[in-house]
């Protein structure tokens, strides 16, 4: 079974008055086939959990472990973790030009699975992609991301998490900047996933809302760079109706959340 494990997380940036600490002390384990949902206000170091996890060259681990699978994740490339399993759905996903969808796909998909898809097998998978998502068909042939609306990048990030299968897939705020409809197409692409059992999935938010389409075992209130408070479904109703209040309080934010 899959397993991302982290100890003791402790991780800085670079600020003008010297390094600034933003993760304090961050255990969490995701297993295979489980989906944990991190939530809590802006500030509170939530991006930069996962973007250090991804391999960010901005962000310094000063203490403590991340592990895939009992492998050292902290010790690998930024690309050596993408074909260990790992996958980022990004929040501002970046572009790409000069690079098509249809050839980045398939490169990263050979990346992965070390030798390319059959070409027959291949464009099934991928125009099966296309339509789960409702994306048009035409958008394989335009650069990565250049010219698309902020939700067409969530849903071409949520097509690479199809195709690519990844052991752990870190979705940071995924939900941010869709409307009800593109919501729900994001969230059924992310269940599928799910439900296939193999991908354990660590869901990055501020708001309740996609937890009605995605419904995780455990969550977690990330407050001042450490979890705060831990528990099931429910927690999230408690936030839904309280807040953050209760936790920010005396604990301050992490400061830095890009």
């Amino acid at each position: 079974m899959a397993t991302l494990e982290i100890k003791d997380l402790h991780v800085s940036v670079d600020a003008g008055d010297g390094a600034r600490e933003i993760l304090k002390g961050v255990d969490l384990t995701v297993k295979q086939g489980e989906t944990h949902a991190i939530m809590g206000p802006n500030g509170s170091g939530k991006s930069t959990l996962a973007y250090s996890i991804a391999g960010h060259p901005r962000y310094h681990v000063t203490k403590g472990s991340v592990t895939l699978d009992g492998e050292d994740v902290l010790a690998m490339t930024v690309d050596e973790r993408a074909r260990a399993g790992l996958f980022l759905a990004m929040q501002y996903p970046v572009e790409v030009p000069g690079v098509s969808v249809s050839n980045f796909l398939r490169t990263a998909v050979t990346s992965i699975e070390g030798e390319a898809p059959k070409l027959r097998t291949w464009v099934k998978d991928l125009n099966a992609a296309f339509e789960n998502l409702s994306i048009d068909p035409s958008f394989k042939e335009r650069s990565v991301n250049e010219g698309f609306s902020g939700g067409e990048k969530k849903r071409f990030e949520v097509l690479q998490l199809e195709l690519l299968k990844p052991k752990v897939a870190i979705l940071d705020e995924t939900d941010s900047g869709l409307d009800v409809d593109a919501l729900k197409v994001v969230s059924a692409g992310v269940n599928r996933v799910r439900e296939a059992g193999t991908t354990g999935t660590l869901l990055i938010t501020h708001y309740t809302r996609i937890l009605r389409y995605i419904k995780p075992e455990h969550v977690h209130v990330f407050v001042g760079g450490r979890f705060v408070e831990e528990g099931g479904p429910e927690l999230a109703d408690t936030l839904e109706a309280e807040g953050y209040d209760k936790w920010v309080k005396g604990a301050g934010p992490a400061k830095v959340d890009t």
